[in-house]
């Protein structure tokens, strides 16, 4: 069975809209897309006043050399929501097809898939925060075409181990496509999934340059996929995603002088969370401190609602994740500078 039995036959069928850029590429004279002549004032030679490419070529080229897939397994698009959003409209018929999630984890894929009016099927994680995998296999009927896996998941922190994303592959071959969202990957201990993809060609992994890698603000985000698959989200897909802005910084930062950079502060945060972890467990106050394979930690805390208060009078923002399952005592704590740190553990520590 191809994965693509499992789209939307319309999705298929679809002729893509086919843009200025893509019909003619290359050239000296550009007079077919009605762009400015112009640069526009202070662009710095970024040639705004040009489309980009849909897919640069040079960016497609530096992300598949860093995740180990070939070009044609790899669409990168604005953050992974966006992959999240065209994978939910390929494979989901509205009134009719569903997706299944793990909570408490990323309500992206829950939104996405309500927007195309597609069902929500929960699977709640064990009371350890891992990822059932009979029950989420028991639960999949024909009617779900997709299988979101948060690995490390958001809010917990929890990672999701190799055998458990194997096993999920293999028991959904010819049911559904299998989504690994490893948006936090870069600070977990086991390998990522995307070895798996000439295995498995029903599955997919998002990754993203928001976190590790410091470009929230460019948003730019990879879905790592079998090629039929990236064809087919390509058909659907805005004409002109990436600014020409944010591929220059995403270019920047996969130098190699920014990979070594990225890898440096991968190996602090690393280190704060261990510390982090160890130093909010002796507060008073703080009742656990979940395990964490992410840039963040989820703390429980006695009083959690005054805790939040007291970080927020001082300063510090952080996320209140009182409303997902399982989490009524907790609160989500990204893991800053060492200085930023330190502040958090300061001003618990004055209330304790």
């Amino acid at each position: 069975m191809s994965v693509l039995e499992l789209a939307r036959a319309e999705i298929r069928a679809l002729v893509p809209y086919s843009s200025a850029r893509m019909e003619a590429a290359g050239g000296q004279l550009l007079l077919n897309a009605n762009e400015s002549a112009w640069a526009p004032f202070g662009d710095a030679g970024l040639d705004c006043h040009r489309y980009p490419d849909p897919q640069p070529a040079a960016l497609v080229e530096r992300l598949a050399a860093l995740y180990g897939v070939r070009r044609e397994q790899l669409l990168v698009g604005r953050g992974s929501d966006e992959a999240i959003d065209l994978l939910v409209r390929a494979f989901c018929r509205a009134g009719k097809d569903a997706i299944l999630v793990q909570p408490p984890t990323f309500g992206m894929y829950a939104v996405c898939a309500r927007v195309q009016d597609a069902a929500v099927v929960e699977v709640p994680l064990s009371v350890d925060f891992t990822v059932d995998a009979g029950a989420v296999l028991a639960a999949v009927t024909p009617a779900v075409k997709l299988v979101f896996v948060c690995a490390p998941n958001n809010p917990t922190g929890a990672g999701v181990s190799p055998e458990t994303i194997e096993r999920l592959a293999r028991g959904l071959a010819g049911r559904a496509l299998l989504v690994v969202d490893e948006a936090y990957a870069e600070f977990a201990e086991d390998a990522g999934a995307a070895a798996l993809l000439d295995r498995y060609e029903h599955l997919a992994v998002l990754r993203t340059l928001s976190k590790a890698w410091a470009l929230a603000g460019a948003r730019i985000g990879c879905l790592l996929a079998h090629a039929d698959v990236i064809a087919l989200l390509r058909r659907i897909l805005p004409p002109y995603p990436l600014p020409r802005p944010c591929v220059a910084a995403a270019m920047e930062a996969l130098s190699p002088q920014g990979q070594a950079a990225a890898h440096e502060r991968i190996e602090v945060v690393c280190t704060e969370r261990t510390q982090m972890t160890s130093a909010l467990r002796r507060l008073p106050g703080v009742r656990a401190v979940l395990p964490s394979q992410a840039n963040f930690l989820a703390v429980r805390f006695d009083d959690v609602g005054a805790v939040y208060r007291r970080l927020f009078d001082a300063g510090i923002v952080v996320r209140d994740v009182r409303r997902y399952p399982g989490l009524g005592d907790a609160l989500r704590i990204t893991l800053g500078t060492p200085e930023e740190n330190a502040r958090v553990l300061a001003v618990l520590g004055e209330g304790a």
